[in-house]
């Protein structure tokens, strides 16, 4: 896989997930890959959800923002805690912030708009209780794809 992200880009990335998170006991992950192996983005979404036990965490309250830049596919999913509690619009709305901004081929403007707008709904939902709260999660975007160099 070979990341269209600069290293300042990345950093500008993990540093929207950090200032997300601040406010929050939700946890936040970007997945980047080359091109999407299922039909559907968001099955594939899924599947990178387990992989990166995004379940596991305490309050069910991850989010992940998958991209197959190659492909241009794009997906948003959150777990069961926030699913319950988020509008019913909330991921379309969400995704069609992001790719507005992918639309004019500001990646990472769209994703940092679209963490921003997961932030505010898991900092309503699911507040930040000090001490605490931890980071469940990795805050470092995660790359990978189908093929022999990233199997596990």
């Amino acid at each position: 896989m070979t990341s269209f992200l600069t290293p300042a880009q990345d950093a500008a990335l993990v540093a929207a997930i950090r200032q997300a998170e601040i406010t929050t006991s939700g946890e936040i992950r970007v997945h980047l890959e080359d091109t999407c192996p299922t039909p559907e983005p968001l099955d594939r979404a899924a599947q990178v959800f387990g992989e990166l036990n995004m379940h596991k965490t305490a309050a069910r309250n991850g989010v992940l923002f998958y991209l197959a830049w190659q492909s241009r596919q794009f997906a948003v999913i959150g777990d069961a805690a926030i699913n319950s509690v988020v509008p019913d619009d909330f991921w379309e709305t969400t995704k069609e912030t992001v790719l507005e901004q992918f639309r004019r081929k500001n990646y990472v403007l769209g994703l940092e708009r679209g963490i921003k707008l997961v932030g505010e709904q898991l900092q309503r939902y699911f507040p930040y209780h000090a001490p605490s709260d931890q980071n469940e999660l990795d805050d470092a975007i995660s790359f990978g794809g189908p093929g022999p160099s990233s199997d596990k």
